[in-house]
């Protein structure tokens, strides 16, 4: 994470919690991604990690940054990020 200071990343986590919530949301986001039982071991291991927290980046490469730990991970979701959009302004 290059040239994070303590505001942008109050800022960031913000958006991350803003997406988490959103998430919530979405219809048929919960049934659409439920773990199967072969995945809950692996769920419990992914926690094991600590927090995490998810921003959107850039909305037309569908990018999402994740903050795990001192790392940023970024992946590309074009449907997450559309639904994430459509979710946002829904209401």
């Amino acid at each position: 994470m290059a040239n994070v200071t303590r505001k942008g990343f109050i800022k960031q986590a913000s958006v991350g919690a803003a997406t988490v919530g959103a998430l919530a949301t979405v219809p048929g986001m919960a049934t659409a991604h439920a773990a199967k039982a072969a995945d809950a071991a692996e769920l419990a291991h992914a926690t094991a990690h600590g927090p995490l927290a998810a921003y959107v980046h850039d909305v037309s490469k569908g990018e999402i940054r994740l903050l795990v730990g001192t790392r940023e991970v970024i992946v590309h979701d074009s449907k997450l990020v559309l639904r994430l959009v459509k979710a946002a302004h829904s209401k």
